[in-house]
Formats: C-alpha cells, sequence, structure tokens
C-alpha cells in the first residue's frame, strides 16, 4: 500500500468522527448507504457484523441526514435476494459490500450500479474489478507469502504439508498464489489442498482425512485461524506428533493468545481485521458528510504477528 492509501485509510478507520463533523454542515440532503455482509457463520464474520453495526450507529448518531442500513445474508444466493430488496423500494447512494462469494455476487452488484449507486467493495473482490468505486482489503497475496516464507525456512526448505482452502473468491485465491509462489522455489511437497469454507468444523473434518491419508505430514497451512482451530482439534485427537507447525492467519485473539504464549507448533500469525468494514463504511460516509470522494485500492499490511509484537495486534475485548 502507498504511503498516501495508508494514511487516508488510517485517518478513516480510526473513527475519527470529528474529522467528518467538520464538513457535515455542507452535505445536508438525505442520504442511504446499504451494507451487505456475510452473517456471522465464523469468527471473523462474527468481527465484521459487529464493527458494522458499530459504524451505523457512530455514523446515524453523528449525521441525521444518513441512513446507514445493515443487512446480513447466510449464503450467496441470499446475499444475491438481499440486495434486490435492498434497491427495490429506495434510492441507494451507496453499497458496501462484502460479497459472500465473488462469481455470484458480481453481476447483482453491477445491476445496483448502474442505477448510479456509489460502489464500495471489501475483503472479497468482484471478478470484474471496474465495477467499484472503492475496494478496501487486506494484503492477502502478502498473507500467503509471508507465511510460506517463515515455514519454509523453519522446515529448511524441505518437507511434506497440507494445506486448507477457505470459500471460492478472489482473496481466497489471492493466498493461496502468495503461498504456492514461494513453495515452488523450495523442495516442500504440497500433499493436498482442498476447501474447508473457512469454517472449524469443516477444517476438523478434512484434517481427519489428511491425517488418514497421509502417514506424515511437517506442517499444515490453514489459511485462516478459524479452520486453524479445527485442524489444532483434529492433530489432537490423533495422537500425531510429527506435525511441526500449524499456522493459520486473520489475526484471531484465541491465536493471538497462543502467538503471546510462544506456542511451539503455533508461533507466528498475520493480521486481517474485521474491522476494514468499519473503514469502508467511514470512507463512503466522508464523502457524504465532508464532501471528500474516496475512490481507488486501499490495501492493510501483512506483516507477521509473532511473540515480539503481538501485543499489538491482541484486542481481548473484540469479537474476534
Amino acid at each position: 500500500m502507498t504511503r498516501t492509501a495508508r494514511r487516508a485509510l488510517g485517518l478513516v478507520s480510526a473513527a475519527s468522527l470529528m474529522a467528518l463533523t467538520a464538513g457535515g454542515a455542507m452535505a445536508q440532503d438525505k442520504r442511504t448507504i446499504a451494507v451487505s455482509i456475510p452473517a456471522a457463520t465464523h469468527g471473523w464474520t462474527g468481527g465484521v457484523v459487529y464493527h458494522a453495526e458499530q459504524a451505523e450507529k457512530e455514523i446515524e448518531a453523528a449525521f441525521p441526514n444518513i441512513d446507514v442500513i445493515v443487512k446480513t445474508s447466510p449464503s450467496a444466493t441470499a446475499q444475491v435476494s438481499a440486495l434486490e430488496d435492498l434497491s427495490a423500494g429506495q434510492t441507494l447512494d451507496a453499497l458496501v459490500i462484502l460479497p459472500f462469494t465473488s462469481e455470484e455476487l458480481t453481476g447483482p452488484v453491477e445491476q445496483v450500479k448502474s442505477n448510479g449507486t456509489y460502489i464500495a467493495v471489501v475483503d472479497r473482490g468482484l471478478t470484474d474489478p471496474t465495477i467499484q468505486d472503492l475496494y478496501v482489503a487486506g494484503d492477502n497475496i502478502a498473507v500467503g507469502a509471508n507465511t510460506a516464507k517463515w515455514m519454509a525456512e523453519k522446515l529448511g526448505g524441505e518437507g511434506k504439508i497440507v494445506v486448507l482452502r477457505g470459500i471460492p473468491t478472489v482473496i481466497d485465491d489471492e493466498r493461496i498464489q502468495g503461498f504456492t509462489d514461494v513453495m515452488k522455489d523450495t523442495n516442500i511437497e504440497i500433499l493436498d489442498i482442498q476447501y474447508a469454507n473457512w469454517n472449524q468444523d469443516e477444517a476438523f473434518s478434512l484434517m481427519q482425512d489428511y491425517l488418514a491419508k497421509y502417514p506424515h505430514i511437517d506442517a499444515v497451512w490453514a489459511n485462516d485461524d478459524d479452520m486453524l482451530l479445527g485442524v489444532l482439534e483434529a492433530v489432537k485427537q490423533s495422537g500425531r506428533t510429527e506435525i511441526k507447525y500449524a499456522l493459520g492467519g486473520n489475526g484471531m485473539k484465541d491465536v493471538i493468545e497462543m502467538v503471546k504464549a510462544n506456542d511451539p507448533v503455533t508461533p507466528i500469525s498475520t493480521p486481517y481485521p474485521p474491522s476494514m468494514i468499519k473503514s469502508a463504511i467511514y470512507m463512503t460516509a466522508a464523502q457524504f458528510a465532508g464532501q471528500a470522494p474516496m475512490r481507488g485500492n486501499f490495501k492493510l499490511d501483512a506483516p507477521l504477528i509473532t511473540p515480539e509484537n503481538a501485543d499489538q495486534f491482541y484486542f481481548p475485548d473484540s469479537p474476534f
């Protein structure tokens, strides 16, 4: 992320509504911002829902002329229906969406865009990025690549590993790309790589399958901390002791606690804060409240979380 992009994202994601208030008097027309997000089907999306609802309360309290409508959906099909309902009976000035899946939501979002609606996409990008006016996400290629570099170094460039994928989305593709591109330059063999949909229970079942199928596994990359918890439980129940490392990502507080304790199997993570939805909602509201148009791509950095810096990423009161 460029210095300008990082500064712009940082200012708004700090929830400094005082900055928006300074220009709020200049824009009194009623504005409607729809926020469409997945339901709290796992820990990370639970955090997304929490931060979206916080943004709704704060913005509406500060700016009576801005109406923020938060809708959650348990599936891609339900999210498509939610978009149809949101746009059918009212004019949407802006849509902030975290797509359940990229491919299924691209067409419906394009339809909303055709009505002149400003589109802010968060995290799981659309298959056609030209539809979006604003894109806020973590650096998913770096999430995969930084994890792979650490793992490859610790394994000495040799070994056998398994990988768990999330939901078929642009961000999952990018994470896998970043990870596998690094591993191509090593002698580490990826034994298997399958989807577990960023779900703890599905990851538990998939890891059980991996353990039954492969007699020796040196390390596991779960791609996500919810899946990591399922992996760790499966390994624990199996009694297998050869697995040196099991890593996830996203900075779940339970995993950060492992990192802080210098857990030998999970000594690192990578940040991917669900509060990015709040940043996107603030950035969208800024153009209506303070006449500060936001356009372009804004990516969060993905440094390794280690025992030395874990306190910076630990938020015990967060739902994630």
